[in-house]
């Protein structure tokens, strides 16, 4: 919130200065959505705005009437509980007005909980439940806190995986599914005598282990990796959740990662050599019964070297429906190999996957100084030459090997590399290339098997609403074994 009635959200500056401001139809949904959250409400800075908090939100009461308009939407109205509890109970009292209207919204929240996508959004709705159910007093108040708590019971336990990951595969929804538990600790503190002690332990040791899951899937810049739809800016890092944690006496896993991290149940996988890591995707695209974040990017990794990211995936800048959200979600846009022109996993609309790529054969070891990963997946079964990708990466110090092998039939196919933008490129006769950092070379690469390597300019999209330009490497296969070799010193 930048003014009385300006707001920027997903890199976007607007302003809010009537009643049909929010939620006009020419302005993307999600920062519509946005603008209804009243994240600022517990911003770091917060109490500098109280104000103008105070005054949107009456405002909102008098321009958003129930049930009317996308503010009223279940993901948007759940945030928005919380909210204001939040700032109820940092010592912002409610007028009986905003009470009302906050009962008001759960009971609407209530009627409407989002069975029909499950995953974050499910979980979002539980948690305001808790929230609105605690905070209020009476027999409604404990049927809403009942009901919230036994969501949040089951929607956890299927939601978080074996080995600490969010179902949805997303680090980015990771740390926010992370940060709603964290929150559901918090208010068990503030109101001790209601939450039972088992349930809270049992969060507390969720907690952990999704602490644990968020740094292994970081890279040493500290902010997450980027597979299926992930971007900086929306989550709290890394660092911030576990300092939250500690506020609340939970204590994060500090011991260092070890040089090969499994996440079997997620499907990642983490390599570290002394001055690089590489954190790949050898898993399902996410869970069937919701694969709206997920990217056709299976088998696809990112690496940094040196501390600095170096390989990376496309990320998301938008989730409205058209060419921008298709082209980011696509194999194209992740390191890895596209056959035929075709997506790993069919991804359509803005949150649907039609056929999906199934990982098999995965393989995970280390050969004295070398840690690999193989694995192949089937999603290009679908296409006439019945193609399988298989893949093996091979780290270690100053060297990483990627081994792409296709069984089957195919008429063109493509490896690509993208590089962090920071980052520019040369090109030999032969294939072999340099990466240079404002003109130094810090990396160099020799293919076999290819028809052609060039380097063509592609598009990262760290945040929201974001777009940078970089170089990605394209290597045609001219044979269906290819060896990709980049070394540094």
């Amino acid at each position: 919130m930048i003014a009385a009635d300006t707001f920027r959200f997903l890199g976007v500056e607007r302003r809010i200065a009537e009643a049909r401001d929010w939620d006009r139809a020419d302005w993307p949904a999600l920062w519509r959505y946005n603008a209804h959250y009243f994240d600022d409400l517990v911003a770091t800075d917060a109490e500098s705005r109280s104000a103008w908090h105070e005054a949107l939100i009456a405002r909102w009461m008098a321009e958003n009437p129930p049930a009317r308009g996308i503010g009223w939407d279940p993901y948007p109205t759940s945030l928005r509980i919380v909210n204001w509890i939040k700032r109820a109970l940092a010592g912002h009292a409610l007028g009986d007005a905003s009470l009302a209207s906050l009962a008001a919204q759960t009971r609407h929240l209530r009627r409407r909980l989002e069975f029909h996508l499950l995953g974050n959004h499910l979980l979002a709705n539980a948690k305001a439940l808790v929230f609105a159910g605690t905070f209020f007093e009476g027999r409604e108040a404990e049927a809403w806190r009942a009901r919230g708590l036994a969501l949040l019971r089951r929607e956890l336990a299927e939601q978080v995986l074996a080995d600490g990951g969010h179902v949805e595969r997303s680090p980015m929804y990771h740390a926010i599914v992370l940060e709603d538990v964290l929150d559901v600790i918090a208010l068990s503190r503030v109101y001790a005598d209601v939450y039972d002690a088992a349930d809270v332990e049992r969060w507390r040791k969720l907690a952990s282990r999704m602490l644990r899951w968020l740094r292994v899937m970081s890279h040493p810049d500290g902010d997450i990796a980027f597979f299926n739809d992930a971007a900086f800016g929306i989550a709290p890092d890394a660092a911030a959740l576990a300092e939250y944690a500690k506020a609340l006496d939970i204590a994060a896993d500090a011991t260092p990662l070890a040089d090969i991290e499994r996440l079997d149940a997620s499907g990642y996988v983490r390599l570290q050599a002394p001055d690089a890591v590489a954190i790949l995707d050898v898993g399902r695209i996410g869970p069937d019964y919701q694969p709206g974040h997920a990217h056709a990017d299976t088998l696809s990794f990112e690496l940094s070297i040196g501390g600095a990211r170096v390989f990376v995936n496309g990320g998301t800048s938008t989730y409205e429906l058209g060419t921008q959200r298709t082209r980011e979600r696509s194999t194209a846009m992740h390191n890895t190999v596209e056959v035929d022109g075709a997506d790993s996993s069919v991804v359509w609309h803005a949150f649907r996957v039609a056929q999906r790529a199934t990982p098999f054969d995965v393989r995970i070891g280390a050969d004295g100084a070398t840690r690999w990963v193989e694995a192949a997946h089937d999603g290009y079964r679908r296409l006439p030459g019945r193609v399988v990708h298989r893949r093996r990466i091979e780290l270690r110090d100053g060297r990483l090997v990627v081994i792409d092998r296709l069984e089957g039939r195919f008429r063109a196919a493509v490896a690509r590399f993208r590089l962090h933008p920071r980052l520019t490129t040369q090109i030999a006769a032969d294939g072999a290339g340099a990466v240079l950092d404002d003109g130094r070379r810090v990396l160099e690469w020799q293919v076999s098997g290819a028809a052609s390597a060039n380097v063509v300019e592609g598009r990262w999209h760290p945040r929201f609403g974001a777009s940078e330009n970089c170089c990605v490497i394209e290597i045609a296969l001219e044979e269906p074994l290819l060896q990709t070799t980049f070394t540094w010193r």
